[in-house]
């Protein structure tokens, strides 16, 4: 669907312009006040009074806190009160085209599905298959660590319904208590969970190489020899595995206002890892350390590994392990903010990129429809505390989608059903 609108900002988000005007300081201390002036800001920041009452800087220096850059070096405080960074939303006055996406051009699988609540009755598979059937998404892989019982339940309740190739399980593998006997015992587990209807591995969660601990007590890291009888188990199974390692580096770093996440740090505790886990570096070390002693493993990193925001960094990893692919779940907001480059990166690795969604919620997936068929530009991003920038469509060549939908994933996990696809 094709029209003309005046494009509004996503609530909650906030311009670089007036992100200038809160200045880095630590996450609890508000902004100065409304009535802060330019010669207060100067005081706070060392600065001279300059012309129209703002304050002098030397090249290179950032403006005093409360103000911004208004001419060549010339800093300037607002005469009133500035919003925060949740009240900020301006009306954009872009007039643009506007190609709405509801539905996949073609029929794509979801690799990384989190459908929770929906696999516990028929009337909830009925719910789940409705959603899928409105986003042209034929089949969901439920990436929900599901192991022993839990797996064999969720199985049986698909082979009861009629659309029992439409939602694909991942096995799980209980990372808990990892010391001598463990391997053993958790590869007759993996055996037993793909023999049971499992189509691969995963998702091997974040926590994995950040809070897990073996059976002494240590930190469990990702590439610890204990584990690697499971990653050969799973090469001779050919069972890929579906891993997230880590979160956006950004959540890392400290909390103050040159961080682009710092709102959704101030959102959710839980998601600041400074000096909690190891830093992001030693984690994503780890993790490619595991990929390159593996090679006969298929390992697939959960939402491009972090690294869509440095397509320079993921496109060396993937050219130096041939055993890897990745999938675009919860990092729209990096691929939409750089088209040009973004583009180029799938069409060159069409081969080895999965989509996935993570989170269920089928009023976003259109968003990522957009991004990847429509060359629109500026638009919103679904969740204002991710992203305060707007997004652009890159436009995939057919081929290239297909990849990216279905055809990946089915060769990746051969388990799956292959029959009925373009």
């Amino acid at each position: 669907m094709s029209s003309m609108r005046h494009l509004p900002l996503a609530a909650g988000t906030i311009t670089i312009a007036a992100a200038l005007v809160l200045a880095a300081r630590p996450i609890a201390q508000q902004p100065p006040p409304a009535t802060a002036g330019a010669s207060q800001a100067g005081r706070a920041g060392g600065g001279r009074q300059g012309g129209r009452g703002g304050v002098q800087i030397q090249a290179g220096e950032e403006c005093p806190p409360g103000t911004t850059e208004t001419r060549p070096r010339n800093c300037q405080a607002p005469s009133f009160a500035p919003p925060t960074i949740v009240d900020y939303r301006p009306k954009s006055t872009l007039v643009t085209p506007e190609h709405l996406v509801p539905k996949a051009k073609f029929p794509a699988i979801d690799y990384h599905g989190h459908p929770r609540g929906l696999l516990d009755s028929a009337e909830g598979v009925a719910s789940l298959i409705a959603s899928l059937d409105s986003l042209n998404v034929r089949t969901i892989v439920v990436a929900e660590n599901l192991s022993g019982e839990r797996l064999q339940r969720a199985v049986e309740l698909m082979q009861r319904t009629p659309h029992k190739d439409r939602v694909q399980m991942l096995a799980g593998i209980d990372l808990r208590g990892v010391g001598p006997g463990w391997a053993d015992k958790a590869v007759r587990q993996l055996e037993a969970d793909l023999k049971a209807g499992a189509v691969g591995v995963g998702e091997i969660s974040k926590s994995f190489g950040m809070s897990v601990t073996k059976a002494d007590g240590t930190r469990l890291k990702i590439d610890d020899p204990d584990l690697d009888p499971v990653w050969e188990a799973c090469a001779r199974l050919n069972a890929p595995v579906f891993m997230h390692t880590g979160d956006p580096q950004a959540l890392f770093e400290p909390i103050d206002f040159k961080n682009e996440r710092w709102l959704e740090l101030a959102l959710f505790d839980d998601r600041r890892y400074r000096d909690r886990v190891p830093p992001f570096e030693e984690l994503m070390a780890e993790r490619d350390r595991l990929f390159k002693k593996h090679p006969k493993t298929r390992f697939v990193a959960a939402h491009m590994g972090w690294h869509a925001n440095d397509l320079g960094r993921l496109s060396r990893m993937l050219d130096a392990m041939p055993n890897l692919s990745i999938e675009v779940a919860a990092v729209l907001y990096d691929i939409g903010r750089q088209p040009r480059a973004a583009r180029e990166f799938f069409i060159k690795y069409q081969d080895r990129v999965l989509f996935g969604k993570d989170s269920f919620q089928p009023e976003e997936y259109p968003y990522y429809w957009r991004v990847f068929e429509t060359a629109d530009e500026y638009f919103d991003y679904y969740r204002g505390y991710h992203a305060f920038w707007k997004l652009y469509g890159i436009n995939l060549p057919d081929e290239v989608l297909k990849k990216l939908y279905y055809r990946n994933a089915l060769k990746l996990a051969p388990r799956m059903p292959q029959a009925g696809w373009p």
